[in-house]
């Protein structure tokens, strides 16, 4: 007798109906979707997420326009949680995060289809792979040079050995976080790698222009015909060349390799064009507060407000000192803003920059790095070096105390934004402009991208704040804003 694997997903029972489609049983170089295997689709998923995988002797160029560079080795495919890491990041700002990635393996089972000599199905048999755990080392940084010396390599343990010479032990942190380590040399893990993309990848399109959307969790080839009748359960990804039938079901979490005679040319990623969001144009509906939980939260503004101004206000003669040294009055700078209902207000904070930064500003438009409405650019020739010193603290928004006392601002909501950078996206500036902005909010300690860079996080987190806020929420967001301003602190 011999057994042949049939398209089931581990620890599912077969289904031998007719008409439905699953992922190939087997998965080797010269499979691929939309003209990429992969390692390619894997290195597309973090490309989307603005991070180019640097494998270690695998030349490739090192892109510019990357704000990470995840080292790793040339065997491994991996998928973890981003964000936890990036926040470490942005506040310990270490030269290179080295990350002990565990997997703990669960193989569920199989069910193998037992034929005779000549194919005929017997019977279907259970194969239990019990469980298993992997130890896969991989790295963060934002350093170009340190991702070519990773890359240029002549094995792992070397390039290791580099990165340790390389970056001063006080300029590297290392932890351990729980993700899937999967074989790029398994056809077996590279289909189980595949069915995670197509259950966790809900957009694609973000670095597959061939991509497009036939419904929720379908992606199709753009030139697939998918005929009427067709039925998706579950999420999955058609191939070029495929052709699917009235009638015909394709179960998922699956992907239907493309056609070999079909497989499209591999189009190039463009970085400056990466991660498109659908939250510029679709309505926003901002979750409905009772009278009572209005009364209530203006009730804990007030109260917070004042504690706030209580245990900051001993720092305002010291601040106000040193801004005097530095630059002169004054001391405070008021900058226009909208709040609720499109109320404009003055925003307070400690003057962080020079007196004439308005007028420089003027002429360092053409150097602006930011992906939306608002200024940036690395390495403000504006600011002080007090201000610099105010703002990496965050002691320059302490003021905002007194915006929250009078009513203009909230202690949580989204950031503060006049009405020039409110204008840029309708549906965003209706959602952000229904409640009161805040001192901190749900962008600030979810963000994940490099800041100047991040403006469509900015979008996203404004409006699933609006479209989600509670009670239990805005506790969250004062409890993660506290612990992440101690640790950024204690890494000073």
């Amino acid at each position: 007798m011999s057994t042949v694997t049939p398209s089931i997903a581990p620890g599912t029972a077969p289904s031998p109906a007719p008409g439905l489609r699953a992922l190939s049983a087997t998965a080797g170089a010269g499979h691929s979707v939309w003209g990429l295997d992969a390692v390619q689709l894997h290195d597309r998923f973090w490309a989307a997420r603005g991070v180019q995988v640097v494998r270690q002797g695998e030349r490739s160029e090192i892109v510019a326009d990357a704000e990470l560079f995840l080292l790793i080795d040339p065997r491994s495919l991996v998928i973890f949680p981003l964000g936890p890491l990036v926040e470490v990041i942005s506040w310990v700002k270490p030269d290179v995060l080295l990350v002990r990635l565990q997997d703990k393996i669960e193989r569920g089972y199989r069910e193998l289809a037992v034929t005779d000599a000549q194919g005929r199905f017997v019977r279907f048999q259970r194969v239990y792979g019990g469980g298993d755990s992997r130890l896969a080392r991989v790295s963060l940084t934002a350093d170009r040079d340190l991702a070519r010396t990773w890359q240029n390599a002549t094995d792992v343990r070397t390039g290791r050995r580099h990165i340790r010479h390389a970056i001063r032990p006080q300029d590297r942190l290392t932890m351990s976080a729980s993700g899937s380590v999967y074989d790029r040399h398994s056809g077996e893990e590279i289909m189980q790698f595949i069915r995670v993309l197509v259950r966790d990848w809900h957009r694609p399109d973000a670095t597959i222009p061939r991509a497009r959307r036939v419904s929720a969790g379908v992606w199709a080839d753009r030139d697939v015909k998918i005929e009427s009748g067709t039925r998706f359960v579950g999420p999955a990804w058609i191939g070029a060349g495929r052709r699917l039938e009235p009638g015909e079901a394709v179960v998922g979490p699956a992907a239907l390799w493309d056609e070999p005679a079909a497989r499209p040319a591999v189009e190039d990623l463009q970085w400056q064009e990466i991660e498109p969001s659908d939250v510029m144009t679709r309505p926003v509906r901002p979750r409905g507060q009772t009278s009572f939980q209005k009364l209530t939260k203006r009730l804990f503004d007030i109260v917070a407000a004042l504690i706030g101004l209580a245990l900051t206000a001993p720092l305002y003669p010291f601040i106000m000192l040193a801004i005097w040294l530095e630059d002169g009055r004054p001391f405070f700078f008021s900058h226009t803003r909208e709040t609720l209902g499109g109320k404009q207000f003055p925003c307070h904070k400690f003057r962080s920059m020079r007196r004439d930064a308005e007028q420089i500003k003027a002429r360092l438009a053409k150097e602006n790095a930011s992906d939306g409405p608002q200024f940036f650019m690395k390495n403000d020739p504006r600011l002080t070096k007090v201000g610099k010193l105010l703002r990496d603290l965050n002691f320059d928004e302490f003021p905002q105390f007194w915006n929250v006392l009078m009513g203009d601002m909230s202690i949580v909501g989204p950031r503060p934004s006049p009405n020039k950078e409110n204008q840029y996206c309708p549906p965003w500036r209706e959602a952000r402009l229904s409640v009161r902005p805040g001192i901190t909010g749900l962008w600030q300690v979810m963000r994940s991208r490099r800041q100047g860079l991040d403006f469509q996080e900015w979008i996203r987190y404004d409006i699933q704040y609006v479209e989600s806020v509670t009670w239990r929420l805005d506790i969250w967001i004062i409890w993660k804003t506290i612990v992440l301003m101690i640790f950024k602190t204690g890494s000073k």
